[in-house]
């Protein structure tokens, strides 16, 4: 099952973008009742990395924070830092490299998790219903330009924030994705590239997206000669979604077995696997559309869009 969304404000970057993701995934909450999680794009920030870690479970709430902002001390200076849900959020002042960063924050000795990295990127998730999420991060008032979101339904793998989604790409700041279906070749792209020397944190096969996208790039490509290129490297029955700070994208599997449902207006895009999800949070205006199989399609901000025709 799970419920997948995705918004982007064609006319704003600051528009209530957190709390339309919400009303999105309220309604598409039958479907994923085990986790739920948002990927907010918002303004950048100017002096520091936005940085959420992933507290290890089983331990003292304040004693798990201190230890890891020790951890973060020793790899970058914190600017500020806030506790929310299992999760601590760490502003970085000094210029990082992220691999570099993620690699020291994340050694085992520490049973710390990276959950995403960025100028613009807010990654927040949690075990249970949406409206878990809703005070990690006041999300119903933040403000931005799009975003993605997730209600998960644990058929294969266990219960727990990790596991939950969206996924961040790892090592590609500001870069997230969220997925319904099933990656049937997860097994063997995750015996490929734990070969180079990148770590799992889950068994979930979604992580894979990630870290597919992220290697394309590595090598070149850019994130929509990525994406098209999942649609041939990535097995199964699948729908995903992609944000970064300059798109909104969806890719479908070749048979288009899972649903997918847009709209478009002249004010914004909608993306979800059930209209309803939709209509819920932004009326009736617009014509739904749902896409055929082996397709992929990405829309730019407006200001990026400008930029780029320049």
């Amino acid at each position: 099952m799970c419920g997948i969304a995705g918004y982007l404000d064609k006319k704003s970057d600051r528009t209530a973008v957190g709390d339309v993701l919400l009303r999105m995934l309220e309604a598409l909450g039958q479907r994923g009742p085990d986790s739920a999680g948002l990927a907010l794009i918002g303004q950048p920030t100017r002096d520091f990395e936005v940085c959420w870690i992933r507290l290890p479970e089983g331990q003292d709430l304040e004693t798990a924070t201190i230890e890891a902002l020790k951890v973060v001390a020793g790899v970058a200076d914190v600017r500020r830092h806030g506790i929310a849900g299992g999760m601590v959020r760490v502003e970085l002042v000094r210029r990082i490299d992220v691999r570099d960063f993620c690699a020291r924050v994340e050694s085992r000795d520490h049973d710390l998790e990276v959950v995403s990295l960025g100028r613009h990127l807010e990654l927040v998730k949690q075990v249970g219903a949406p409206s878990n999420v809703a005070g990690v991060l006041d999300v119903p008032g933040f403000r931005g330009s799009h975003g993605i979101g997730h209600t998960r339904l644990s058929t294969e793998s266990k219960v727990d924030l990790s596991h939950s989604q969206p996924f961040w790409a790892r090592g590609v700041p500001d870069l997230a994705t969220v997925h319904n279906g099933h990656i049937t070749n997860y097994h063997r792209l995750r015996s490929i590239y734990e070969q180079k020397g990148v770590r799992f944190f889950t068994e979930n096969d979604s992580e894979v997206i990630g870290v597919y996208l992220a290697d394309q790039m590595a090598r070149g490509r850019s994130l929509e000669q990525a994406i098209e290129s999942s649609l041939v490297d990535l097995d199964g029955s699948f729908t995903y979604l992609v944000a970064t700070p300059e798109l909104l994208g969806y890719a479908r599997d070749p048979f288009a077995l899972k649903p997918l449902i847009t709209v478009e207006t002249d004010g914004y895009v909608a993306i979800a696997n059930e209209e309803v999800a939709i209509r819920s949070a932004l009326g009736l205006g617009g014509t739904a559309h749902e896409p055929s199989g082996n397709v992929f399609r990405v829309w730019r901000r407006p200001a990026v869009a400008a930029a780029a025709a320049r």
